[in-house]
């Protein structure tokens, strides 16, 4: 009996240690968000807010609007409306990889650009 006991504890502890990360991207489709990112050595920080179909960024005192549009629950694509270079007429992607309760990991990079980049999004409301 001991013996079955000691088995089943172990198997629990195995498979609830392989669990999948959480991922409910539902919860951050719209919403005010935080951004920290190292630009040239130096942390700065881009707050943005999102509704299902717009995403208003500011950065230094300067604001872009891009149109939001949704792949699926976890995959969004990001057109800034009105592109002051060529640099901005690029529409960025971006995958939400992980979430927890307050943030959300994420992978976005210029469409056509193969470099990758990773940050993390909290909610500020």
């Amino acid at each position: 009996m001991m013996k079955q006991i000691v088995l089943s504890l172990l198997l629990m502890t195995l498979f609830s240690c392989n669990e999948p990360p959480q991922r409910n991207c539902t919860n951050f489709k719209t919403g005010e968000f935080s951004f920290t990112s190292v630009v040239n050595g130096e942390e700065k920080t881009t707050t943005f807010s999102r509704t299902l179909e717009m995403e208003v960024d500011y950065f230094e005192g300067k604001q872009d609007t891009s149109s939001v549009r949704w792949i699926n629950d976890c995959e969004y694509v990001l057109k800034n409306v009105n592109p002051k270079s060529k640099a901005e007429e690029k529409s960025i992607h971006i995958k939400i990889l992980t979430t927890s309760d307050s943030s959300y990991t994420f992978e976005y990079n210029a469409i056509g650009d193969k470099r990758k980049f990773k940050g993390t999004a909290h909610k500020i409301h």
